[in-house]
């Protein structure tokens, strides 16, 4: 009887861990550049909140970079990792995710990119918003289904988002806007080979706050322009492209 009771307790207290890290809130961004902290919307974008922390929980964010930068746009990753040449080596991805347009892209929060002209097609990769992207040009609060917005990050923590933005970005064979640090345009001119020190490595990605209510105190802004259900996949084909970074490169090179 002590036996099953114990045996009972282990069993809850697990289920108590897992619940928590399924419903966690906060998460910690480890960069090479310092550190920032996301504020998930896991009550308002639920799948695709969790979907992202399955990411986190696996590890499979851990020493991945920051592989585009698009200045006054955006900064991307969670894509792929630098194994001591390029090509980038692209991460372990799961099943696409359905696509949750309920807030607004403002300046300092997160998104989901995903392949052009698929709305329901985000898997691992995230982008960050350096400016509000919601209905300027491009408007991605509308184009290609709009896309999902689902943390927010504080103004102190997006001036480490500043300073990767702020890093010059360089092409390279399937590539375009890489950031690197300490390389310069006379580097690429001699083609210097890259190595690890001059990624931005997101070093870890980690739960902090697993309280499903830490983010009751922020005001999202909803996406009030999203498009109608029969223009969900028209838009900028462009734009996908930008924002899916060298995956479509890598798919053609497959093939």
């Amino acid at each position: 009887m002590i036996k099953n009771i114990f045996v009972s307790s282990v069993v809850a207290v697990t289920l108590l861990l897992a619940s928590q890290q399924a419903v966690a809130t906060i998460v910690q961004v480890k960069t090479s550049l310092g550190d920032f902290e996301v504020n998930l919307f896991d009550q308002t974008t639920p799948v695709t909140v969790q979907n992202f922390l399955a990411y986190v929980n696996s590890g499979r964010y851990d020493q991945t970079v920051v592989h585009r930068s698009v200045p006054g746009f955006i900064i991307q990753g969670g894509g792929f990792r630098f194994v001591e040449q390029l090509p980038l080596t692209p991460i372990q991805t799961n099943a696409a995710i359905v696509n949750e347009p309920k807030l607004s892209n403002v300046r300092a929060t997160i998104a989901m990119a995903k392949v052009p002209g698929n709305p329901n097609s985000a898997t691992s990769q995230w982008f960050i918003n350096l400016t509000d992207n919601s209905a300027g040009s491009p408007k991605l609060d509308t184009v290609e289904g709009a896309y999902t917005v689902f943390g927010q990050i504080s103004a102190a923590d997006m001036e480490v988002v500043m300073a990767i933005a702020s890093l010059p970005t360089y092409s390279f064979n399937g590539i375009q806007g890489l950031p690197l640090r300490n390389y310069t345009a006379n580097d690429r001119a001699n083609n210097v080979p890259l190595s690890a020190a001059n990624m931005v490595t997101v070093e870890s990605i980690t739960v902090v706050d697993a309280r499903p209510d830490s983010a009751a105190g922020l005001n999202p802004q909803p996406n009030t322009l999203l498009p109608d259900p029969e223009e969900s996949s028209s838009g900028s084909s462009s734009l996908g492209l930008l924002l899916l970074g060298p995956l479509l490169w890598w798919r053609r090179r497959q093939q």
